[in-house]
Order: structure tokens, then sequence, then C-alpha cells
């Protein structure tokens, strides 16, 4: 049965980033940051159907920490570069530990260990798709944007998220 929460508690994460990205992109004030977030929704909401197809009829349930890192950031920046900051450098790399982590400790079946590979992939494109966009935006040079992009890591790191999101409920 571990395997089994581990692939729902990990469709949890993916569902949580197509969520909050999908509400947030239209909100967004600057039009690179709203193609990417929508982009990103996208993807992640393609992931998530995976990992339901995986599983069969999984009940929808945010990941509480990673919803409100991402719903943090949003309501610290309009433009969408705080939200599309916090999924590359404070919320996807915690992910991909964690989906690292499930590959490496359970026993999974093959179909499992694509959905996670598949998951993973995905995630490192949309990490990368963001450096992209941001390099043809101007720098935040803001002082307490930057102070607030730190207090998102701080705040996972003071949940127990240091380093990933869990592998299990």
């Amino acid at each position: 049965m571990k395997a089994r929460n581990t692939m729902e508690h990990l469709f949890s994460c993916f569902d949580t980033m197509y969520q909050v990205m999908g509400e947030a992109a239209p909100t967004l004030t600057n039009d690179a940051f709203v193609v990417r977030t929508y982009e990103a929704a996208r993807a992640m909401g393609a992931v998530a159907l995976a990992f339901r197809e995986y599983l069969g009829d999984v009940p929808s349930e945010t990941l509480t920490p990673l919803d409100d890192a991402l719903r943090q950031a949003l309501g610290d920046d309009d433009t969408g570069a705080m939200v599309l900051f916090a999924l590359a450098v404070v919320v996807g790399p915690r992910v991909l530990v964690s989906l690292r982590d499930a590959r490496e400790q359970l026993e999974l079946d093959d179909a499992a260990r694509a959905v996670l590979n598949r998951a993973s992939e995905v995630l490192v494109q949309e990490i990368l798709a963001v450096g992209e966009v941001s390099k043809r935006q101007a720098p935040v040079e803001d002082p307490r944007w930057l102070e607030s992009a730190q207090e998102l890591s701080n705040r996972l790191d003071a949940s127990g998220n240091a380093e990933s999101f869990g592998i299990s409920r």
C-alpha cells in the first residue's frame, strides 16, 4: 500500500501545481509570464492526468505547503515573476527530490516508474522554460521582492519541507 500512497501523494503535488497555476494565469499582469504560467499549468495538468490514469479514481487533495508557497508568491507579486520563481526554484526542485526518492526507495511496477519518469521530465522542462522566459524580462531588483522570494523557501524549510515534499502521506 505504501507505493500507492506515495503515488497519490505525488499526484497531489502535480494537481496542486496545476490548480494554482491555472487559476493564477489570467490574473497576472506580465503577458510573457501569463503565457508561461498557462503553459506550466497545462503541463502539470497533463502529469496529474497521467497519475490519475495510473491510480484510477483518486480524490484530489491539495498539498497544503506547496499550495501555500505558490499562493504566497501570487500574493507578493501580480506580474507572475514570483510564482514562476516559486515553481522553478522553490517548489519544483523539492518535487523533483520527492520523485527521485519514490523511484529509489519504493518497489514500483513499470507503469508507475514510467509515470514518475515522465513527471520528472516535464518538471525539468518547465523549470528550464521559466528560465528562458525570465531571461527576456527585466531583472527584478526590488529588495522587498528578493526578501519575499527568500521567505518562500524559509517557510517550506520551517514546515519540514526543506528538501522535498516527502514521498508518502
